[in-house]
């Protein structure tokens, strides 16, 4: 049961591993990109590309009928990755196992829905993969597996979402294989990560410069980060603390180093209207913007 890229690991994994996968379920065909033509998701994709029978329901928790189409299945267990549904109690129930799930983060630290990103922001040194037992709580349930990775200067979103992908796919495994018992979480050191909207994307030039390169790093490539230039919103796609002291949003020389609440902002790759991506010097060849140019 799993819906983005996240989950494609983790199904290609247990098809390799020889597991019998009775069916996969994922959200439905939804519009996307310009022309807003209708598109499976990557997870049926691949499931169909398998050979796997795919049921797409558009919901489940009032569902009756639904709920019993997948007792119906009479699993030993039901793997769970990015799926987008509640499960409701019948569903957790089902399997012999119950429905395990493979969470972006080292529970019981950010549970929610932006585990990943939330990591990155924080200034988190590393974070990893939980397998847990579902239950009726948002991401409570006992844990059978956990392993961490670490958090670079250089870490994005991209390349830890990639990297947790990977390592859920191994993780869901050996869960499967080794029929752990499952532990239950601790009780303290609980946080949350909420979903993520376009408008945090937005840079705070009061913010300290540490802290606006974690978010360039962490809302990477979704859902970007940005600012005002001139009146047009320049998307920032790069940037790193530099050092540099004024006031928070002015240019401090012509190289696109900003200062902020605290240190400065060296952005080093950026997007403008219309334009492709570009790293700083070709972009200041067609927009200059010397010392005193405000960002907002």
């Amino acid at each position: 049961m799993g819906t983005p890229d996240f989950a494609v690991p983790a199904l290609r994994a247990l098809h390799d591993a020889g597991h019998d996968i009775a069916c996969v379920y994922t959200q439905p065909p939804r519009p996307a990109g310009r022309g807003h033509a209708v598109h499976p998701s990557p997870v049926q994709r691949t499931a169909e590309a398998l050979g796997i029978p795919v049921r797409t329901p558009d919901r489940l928790r009032r569902d009756k009928a639904a709920q019993e189409a997948f007792a119906a299945l009479d699993l030993d267990a039901a793997v769970v990755a990015a799926y987008g549904l509640i499960l409701p109690d019948a569903m957790l129930s089902a399997p012999r196992r119950g429905c395990l799930n493979i969470h972006a983060s080292l529970l019981p630290r950010w549970r929610g829905a932006a585990p990943i990103q939330a990591a990155i922001l924080a200034g988190d040194s590393e974070s990893g993969v939980t397998i847990m037992q579902m239950d009726a709580g948002l991401d409570t349930g006992p844990m059978l597996l956990r392993e961490a990775v670490p958090i670079t200067q250089t870490t994005t979103a991209a390349t830890l979402h990639d990297a947790l992908a990977s390592l859920g796919a191994e993780l869901i495994v050996r869960a499967l294989a080794e029929d752990s018992r499952p532990v239950p979480q601790p009780e303290d050191g609980v946080t949350y990560a909420p979903k993520l909207a376009r408008s945090d994307g937005r840079l705070d030039w009061a913010e300290p410069a540490d802290a606006l390169a974690r978010k360039v790093r962490a809302l990477n490539p979704w859902p970007g980060t940005f600012c005002l230039l001139g009146g047009e919103t320049l998307k920032v796609l790069a940037a790193e603390a530099a050092e540099g002291e004024g006031e928070p949003g002015i240019a401090l020389d012509a190289g696109l180093r900003v200062a902020a609440g605290s240190g400065a902002l060296r952005l080093t790759r950026v997007q403008a209207p219309g334009r492709a991506a570009m790293d700083a010097a070709a972009f200041l060849r067609g927009h200059p913007a010397p010392a005193g140019t405000r960002f907002r």
